[in-house]
């Protein structure tokens, strides 16, 4: 377990397993859309992930283990050969500063629709349980949400080894780790939560068996790495995707504890509210993750710097991740280190441009045009 004390920061150094990181940042695992139609990594995103190297950690964004996975556009993969070659550039942009970095691997289930499915077929879940919103941004433009297939207890074996797969291909790729992204409505969380998993063999039921997905997704991951390579993200407060289980404290708790078994590098807790509540009950804190999780903890989610250093320092976190501040603001971390006030908040409507717009064109403090013209920093306002 991570010893804590309150000379520890923000800003000071962290062994995590066998990894030394030069800070307690993260750089969250953010969608962003640029990997074009072939969802290849490419120079481009070698560029983003690089300039935002400054991070202690940076986990990447969602990357889909199977062409079943897809639910996203342009978003990349790492199920072809090709996929992961070209992740090699990504991976070593990091690594030339100094920075770990981690695969983060995603299947979509529900949240997804026919036209990312070969073959027109429908998208797959536990249960054959719609997702409740408007519509979906597909490859043929916006489309209402389709129920989804149950799928089938043997087809279950076979996704499992897809994300065993997609983590020998980080492995091959340069990767330092991987996170299982059990958050967020996606395929994982729809698993582990009662309001979408109304199974009724040994996937579903008694929260054992919900968490059976999981369990063998964590064990197939460690024939490939060591458990001190390995995290799990999960999102007991959020409705993101529909979700939101009456159960969810019971539920998280006990996830927290069986992945506690595993020894795993980290747990991933998106306790903020930034992202949507469900407002089933009081929000879990990393308070309550800490009691029963004894390696690192990150916390995430409408973060402030003061906030970070408040977690970290009380020794509920060790790592904070951080998403949209480093969306605008590349050198997160020296903004942090200096003072520095963060550029103004990336207009969502550039947030999936597609190009570099929005993506790699924000400045550095040093690189601002105010700076450059010599205005003091003490001038441009209190920072956000």
């Amino acid at each position: 377990m991570t010893t804590q004390t309150n000379s520890q920061t923000l800003l000071t150094p962290l062994m995590m397993g066998d990894l030394t990181l030069k800070n307690r940042v993260v750089m969250a695992p953010m969608t962003r859309s640029r990997a074009g139609t072939e969802r290849m990594p490419n120079a481009m995103m070698a560029e983003y992930y690089a300039q935002r190297a400054g991070a202690g950690l940076i986990i990447s964004e969602a990357t889909v283990i199977s062409k079943q996975a897809n639910g996203w556009l342009n978003t990349p993969g790492i199920y072809s050969d090709e996929q992961t070659e070209a992740w090699k550039q990504v991976v070593d942009a990091v690594h030339s500063k100094g920075t770990p970095m981690f695969l983060q691997l995603w299947h979509c289930g529900r949240a997804s629709h026919s036209s990312f499915q070969e073959n027109g077929q429908l998208p797959v879940a536990p249960s054959a349980i719609k997702l409740n919103q408007e519509y979906i941004h597909t490859p043929i433009g916006k489309q209402p949400l389709e129920t989804p297939r149950a799928l089938e207890t043997e087809e279950i074996p076979g996704i499992v080894e897809d994300y065993r797969l997609a983590a020998e291909r980080a492995k091959s790729a340069g990767f330092d780790g991987v996170e299982i992204h059990g958050a967020n409505g996606y395929l994982i969380d729809e698993f582990l939560q009662s309001k979408t998993n109304h199974r009724s063999d040994r996937y579903g039921g008694r929260l054992e068996n919900r968490f059976q997905f999981l369990k063998e997704i964590v064990e197939s991951i460690l024939t490939v790495w060591p458990a001190n390579r390995v995290g799990v993200r999960i999102s007991p407060n959020g409705n993101f995707n529909d979700m939101g289980s009456p159960d969810f404290r019971e539920t998280f708790i006990y996830v927290a504890q069986q992945l506690n078994n595993y020894g795993l590098t980290y747990l991933h807790v998106m306790d903020g509210l930034a992202f949507g509540y469900h407002e089933l009950g009081e929000p879990m804190t990393l308070a309550e993750f800490r009691e029963v999780f004894t390696s690192t903890l990150i916390g995430n989610c409408g973060y402030t710097q003061e906030t970070a250093e408040t977690a970290i320092q009380a020794g509920n976190a060790d790592l904070i991740a951080f998403g949209r501040p480093f969306m605008s603001n590349p050198d997160l971390v020296e903004r942090f280190t200096n003072g520095y006030p963060l550029n103004p908040p990336a207009d969502v409507k550039i947030w999936y441009s597609f190009d570099k717009e929005g993506y790699i064109d924000f400045p550095t403090y040093q690189q601002s045009p105010v700076i450059r013209s010599g205005v003091r920093s003490q001038e441009l306002g209190v920072r956000s």
